[in-house]
């Protein structure tokens, strides 16, 4: 190892290891410091309940990382990642057994909404078809960063993605059209009342007819291992099991990039109250199942989906996650639910199934919503209970145990609220530089903000390699 490193990364998530991907295939020399035994971040798998049942305690679908531009530009497939696609992306259920649906086919997506909607729905994704790698370009970062690829596209999904998704909405006349975007809205952890929701809903939407809603052969930890693997072939290095409290610790280098929260980075290098305005969301509960078979969904379509949201209208979510957001705890939680199993058999034992599931409760919340969970899966999946074998529960002081970006169990690193939606982590025409020279920050607290896509690093090591050549 050189007497003097070209940059050195804290934090082995998506977004640190895309940062030092992206600079150690330029030639600079890195190393990676991580707090645990093992790189991943909100990228992980691990056997959570029983033996040979495998769970993603955070992220387990990913159509932001099949279509991230960044993982694009990477042989990942080449280091053992290998995407695969359920048979639906995403079931939406209704009380009476009919489903939302978005699928890889805007025609099947528009039909589940009615022929009320249908017609509404085509109307609002056809500019965009076709055009996702533009699209994800141009959004997956920070507004300010030169001009856009396409920038008639650009302004035109801007005046649809800055609205609430509940403005959104309006286009559509039944329930399902509007339950299905505001559960889409939802992945944001904020209400769907909030700007911008829209273009969190829409993204999404498009994901699925463009690239699908995926599921990492073997789990998540399968980015978080390629990008590892690549990371070393390009002559990087990883050193897990060192927490770093003060930047002194250290090896010396030109430049260091945080894969952490804005609080964490103040502390270790001595940035004072550079973040103090700096908020952090709602909370997550989430509840890892191993069952025993298939979930018993009453919506038939629901079977075969990779993700089914529990809503199910969009009054029913907005209600959940305001109650999250003002401190109360829903007594009827939003919930978005996985179940890689149901195409990957290499998750749990043959026969067998596991569930992701997680609902919004407020910031640091000690209480367990596990009833309240469990009720809603009943409701929509009646003899559930039956099945389960075992389950881990992590509400928010487990959460922000296991991951230190999670502050108060605040699994997107920083509430997508207000101008923090769009600014973030503070005002900055390079939000990846700090006031120290030599300091960056890399982590979901950047544009363009929460998934695992490793855009944050990669626009973050852009601005290192600028830095260091600029010296």
């Amino acid at each position: 190892m050189p007497s003097m490193l070209d940059a050195v990364v804290v934090g082995a998530g998506p977004n640190g290891l895309t940062a030092a991907v992206e600079l150690a295939r330029r030639g600079f020399s890195v190393a990676v410091h991580e707090a645990l035994d093992t790189v991943g971040g909100g990228a992980r798998t691990e056997e959570l309940t029983l033996p040979g049942f495998r769970h993603d305690p955070c992220s387990a679908v990913h159509p932001l990382g099949i279509g991230s531009p960044a993982f694009k530009g990477m042989p990942l497939a080449r280091h053992g990642l290998e995407w695969l696609q359920p048979e639906l992306p995403l079931a939406h259920p209704f009380p009476d057994g009919t489903a939302a649906l978005l699928s890889r086919s805007v025609g099947e997506s528009a039909m589940s909404f009615g022929p009320a909607d249908a017609g509404a729905y085509r109307r609002l994704v056809a500019p965009y078809l076709g055009h996702w790698d533009s699209l994800a370009a141009d959004f997956l970062r920070t507004p300010w960063d030169g001009l856009p690829r396409d920038p008639y596209r650009y302004v035109r999904f801007g005046l649809d993605a800055i609205r609430p998704a509940s403005m959104l909405a309006r286009r559509f006349r039944g329930a399902k059209a509007r339950g299905l975007l505001a559960g889409l809205a939802a992945h944001a952890i904020a209400p769907t009342s909030g700007l911008a929701t829209g273009g969190i809903a829409l993204l999404f939407a498009l994901a699925a007819h463009e690239v699908g809603w995926p599921v990492p052969r073997g789990g998540s930890q399968a980015i978080s291992d390629a990008l590892a693997s690549y990371l070393r072939e390009q002559g990087g290095t990883i050193q897990t099991g060192t927490t770093v409290k003060r930047l002194d610790e250290l090896p010396p280098a030109r430049a260091y990039i945080f894969d952490t929260s804005p609080t964490a980075l103040a502390r270790i290098a001595g940035l004072g109250q550079a973040y103090w305005r700096y908020r952090y969301g709602a909370s997550a509960f989430k509840i890892d199942y191993a069952l025993s078979g298939p979930m018993p969904w009453t919506a038939e379509e629901a079977r075969a989906a990779g993700t089914v949201h529990i809503g199910p209208t969009a009054a029913e979510i907005e209600s959940a996650l305001g109650a999250a957001v003002s401190g109360r705890a829903p007594e009827v939680p939003f919930l978005i639910t996985a179940q890689p199993s149901v195409i990957d058999p290499t998750r749990a034992p043959e026969g067998k199934h596991v569930l992701w599931a997680y609902g919004h409760v407020p910031a640091g919340w000690e209480g367990d919503a596990t009833e309240a969970v469990e009720r809603q899966l009943e409701r929509f999946a009646p003899g559930f209970r039956d099945l389960v074998l075992a389950r881990a529960v992590a509400g928010p002081p487990q959460l922000a145990a296991r991951n230190a970006n999670y502050v108060g169990g605040d699994i997107a690193c920083g509430a997508f609220s207000g101008l923090q939606t769009v600014i973030r982590p503070k005002l900055a025409r390079v939000p990846y530089a700090t006031s120290h020279p030599a300091v960056f920050i890399c982590s979901s607290a950047t544009p363009p903000g929460p998934g695992v896509h490793g855009m944050s690093g990669h626009h973050a090591a852009k601005a290192v390699w600028r830095r260091l050549r600029a010296r």
